[in-house]
C-alpha cells in the first residue's frame, strides 16, 4: 500500500514541510518548488489555510505530491483527502489514525523515535516512518541504532534537518527521504519572496542528486 508512494518520496530525496496561514500563497508556493526541482510538499494541518492549500496545489500542479502533515484525527485524515492529499504524516504514532489509514489504503507515515513505536509500525505492515524531533532525538545516530533491529524500516527525518546537516543524512541509507522547513520558512512566504524559494529549493534538490546520484 505504501511501496509505490514510499519509492516516490525516496526519488525526491527531501520533502518540504509547508506552513500556510494564507491560502493565496498557495500556488505561487508549488510554483517555486516544482521549478526548483522538488514537486512535493507535506502542508501541515495546524492552519486554517491548510485544507483549502492543499486543493490549490494539487489542482494546479497535478504532477506534484502533496500530503498532509501534523495530521491528529481521523477527522483531519478524511479531510485532507477530500482536498487532494495523497499522503498523511504524524508527529507521534497515534494507532487510530495509523489503522484508519491502513484500512482505507491512504499511506501514511506516523512519527517514531523509541523501539516500541518502531515495532507498532512494523506490526502492521509499515517500512517507512518519520523521526521526529529528528535532531533533539539523535539525529543520524540514533537512527541507525534503531534501524539496526528492524532491518525492514527506512526513516523520514524532520526536525532540525537543514542544508548544513542534509548530506549527513541523505548519506544514511537507512532515511527514505528528509522533511524540512528551511526552503520554505515562514517569513519567506508571507513576504512573497518565492524566487529565493525557489533557490533554496534547486540547491537541496542539487545536495540529494550529488549524495545519491
Amino acid at each position: 500500500m505504501n511501496e509505490k508512494m514510499n519509492e516516490q518520496l525516496a526519488s525526491f530525496g527531501v520533502v518540504p514541510v509547508v506552513v500556510l496561514n494564507d491560502a493565496k500563497d498557495a500556488r505561487p508556493l508549488a510554483k517555486a518548488l516544482v521549478e526548483g526541482g522538488l514537486a512535493v510538499a507535506e502542508v501541515t494541518f495546524r492552519t486554517d489555510a491548510a485544507e483549502e492549500s492543499i486543493r490549490i496545489m494539487t489542482d494546479a500542479y497535478p504532477e506534484m505530491l502533496v500530503g498532509a502533515g501534523t495530521v491528529l484525527t481521523v477527522e483531519q485524515v478524511d479531510r485532507a483527502v477530500a482536498a487532494g492529499a495523497k499522503f498523511i504524516v504524524s508527529p507521534g504514532f497515534d494507532p487510530e489514525i495509523v489503522d484508519y489509514c491502513i484500512g482505507k489504503n491512504i499511506p501514511v507515515y506516523p512519527g517514531t523515535v523509541t523501539p516500541s513505536e518502531v515495532a507498532q509500525a512494523v506490526k502492521r505492515g509499515l517500512s517507512v516512518c518519520k523521526f521526529f524531533p529528528a535532531e533533539q532525538f539523535g539525529g543520524v545516530s540514533t537512527i541507525k541504532a534503531l534501524a539496526a533491529p528492524y532491518t525492514t524500516v527506512k526513516f523520514m527525518p524532520t526536525g532540525g534537518v537543514n542544508l548544513k546537516n542534509l548530506r549527513d543524512y541523505l548519506s544514511c541509507d537507512k532515511i527514505a527521504a528528509c522533511g524540512g522547513t528551511w526552503m520554505v520558512k515562514g517569513d519567506m512566504i508571507k513576504e512573497g519572496r518565492f524566487d529565493e524559494i525557489r533557490q533554496i529549493t534547486k540547491e537541496a534538490a542539487e545536495i540529494v542528486k550529488e549524495v545519491r546520484g
